[in-house]
């Protein structure tokens, strides 16, 4: 493929850690590929289950109830936004350089950093030094987040170009699903190591930081990238005049001259816009919505059921996109979206529970698979020879929507109960705008097209790369 041609030898080109000893031997099996790229997800998907450490983070000093010098849930929870941003800076900043150096040494380096952001932030707990739990989760983390998210997604792509959507939906679904692996664990190291003079945070944090570093790595040992113009047997690449799959290649910093680039870009900001803010106020929002009715324990099982949906979504909508197509994956998104959020104060104030939650479910269904389905979007518009770095810069469209969507909903919510509007019906004024959201995204969507001939690669500058 040509996303694969050699690059200029560069000193220690040969290593193992190299791009060269990485690639696939004959008649290596792609479907050893999914479990490596599975290995690194499931690890950086604890970063949905960060919430777990905020309470006892604020019992450091006090252990038992938060002193006078404890830090507040304020203060702590910068350390979880710092790590999403520095996710999508690190993505879109490093992708030239992982696509130089390959799949092998990036998820290395992204072991590297978010095991090791584990350990500063260890030291930061025992030190109750606020800035290393920033710097160590939140900056060095944060950036292992990114370069583990966008390596295993490019890597698959290339071998699966006859399932891109199913591909990616395998890695992504992981990251999805990290956190339902990390937060009964979290809980349960934390339980077994506190004591009277310790909340268990911080040897918490060690066990998890050597343990990702282990099976990050062992994913970054087992990647492989399939060799120079390898394709699955009996597949044929589609016709050069389907529309919206391109059999050319757009240079990581030719596409950010496309307008569809910045389409995408909005599709993926409105659509996750739409959904994170829900999925971090899921419980109080239940709560609120059915006063009364829906106990602590009940909202603790909707926000349980919202991240399966998220996770699940992940894999059967960019599956489907498979055989529908990207942009009409979108324009379900979207329209559904839409009504869905429109629909679901209606429920709320009817009482209907059953109809509320599972329209929630779906949407963050689609939430998730807006995350999965990208990717192939990507590869199908601008080729494969850069995708991880244009996925990578697309993330930003993530970390922006990290900030956009809570805010939304925290302070529209927070206008509306102090202008004397009732809890239950504080929601009402956010799900409108949600839905606006996303009725703009169907339009940005619909206005997505194939990328003009002048910005595709010629065998030459292929030849180079």
């Amino acid at each position: 493929m040509s996303s694969m041609t050699d690059h200029p030898p560069t000193p220690g080109s040969n290593g193992f850690f190299s791009k060269q000893a990485t690639v696939a031997p004959a008649g290596f099996s792609r479907w050893m590929v999914p479990p490596a790229a599975l290995a690194v997800h499931l690890c950086i998907g604890q970063a949905y289950a960060f919430s777990v450490f905020n309470g006892p983070l604020t019992k450091v000093i006090g252990i038992t109830q938060s002193a006078p010098e404890d830090w507040t849930l304020t203060t702590l929870g910068w350390i979880f936004s710092l790590a999403i941003v520095f996710l999508g800076l690190s993505a879109a900043f490093a992708g030239k350089w992982l696509e130089r150096v390959g799949p092998r040494r990036t998820m290395f380096t992204a072991a590297c950093c978010f095991g090791g952001g584990f350990i500063v932030s260890a030291i930061g707990v025992w030190l109750h030094q606020i800035v290393l739990l920033y710097l160590g989760y939140g900056v060095i983390g944060g950036i292992g987040l990114g370069l583990g998210y966008v390596s295993p997604v490019s890597t698959l792509i290339r071998w699966f170009p006859d399932r891109r959507g199913m591909a990616t939906g395998m890695a992504i679904m992981g990251f999805g699903g990290g956190a339902m692996i990390a937060a009964p664990l979290s809980v349960a190291l934390m339980n077994h190591f506190k004591s009277e003079t310790s909340i268990g945070v911080a040897e918490t944090f060690v066990v998890l930081g050597i343990a990702y570093f282990i099976s990050m790595t062992i994913g970054a040992l087992a990647i492989r990238i399939p060799a120079k113009d390898w394709k699955p047997a009996g597949w044929t690449p589609p016709e050069t005049s389907h529309k919206m799959i391109t059999r050319n290649h757009v240079h990581i910093d030719q596409a950010l001259k496309t307008p569809q680039f910045y389409l995408i870009w909005l599709v993926l900001f409105l659509n996750v816009t739409a959904g994170i803010g829900i999925l971090g106020q899921a419980s109080v929002m239940i709560q609120e919505s059915f006063k009364n009715t829906v106990t602590a324990a009940a909202a603790a099982g909707f926000v349980g059921l919202l991240s399966l949906f998220n996770m699940g979504g992940r894999f059967v909508w960019a599956s489907t996109s498979d055989y529908i197509g990207r942009k009409n994956t979108y324009f379900i998104f979207f329209a559904l979206g839409a009504v869905l959020y429109y629909a679901v104060p209606g429920f709320a104030s009817s009482g209907n529970i059953a109809l509320f939650v599972l329209s929630y479910c779906v949407i963050l269904s689609m939430y998730g698979g807006g995350f999965a389905t990208v990717p192939a979007y990507l590869a199908d518009m601008f080729g494969t020879a850069f995708v991880g770095g244009i996925h990578g810069r697309l993330l930003t469209a993530w970390a922006a929507a990290g900030v956009a969507g809570p805010v939304l909903v925290n302070y529209i919510r927070a206008y509306e109960v102090a202008h004397g509007v009732a809890k239950a019906d504080a929601y009402t004024m956010t799900v409108h705008i949600m839905a606006v959201l996303l009725v703009v995204g169907f339009v940005c969507n619909l206005l997505i097209n194939r990328v003009d001939d002048k910005h595709h690669m010629s065998d030459t500058q292929l030849a180079g790369q």
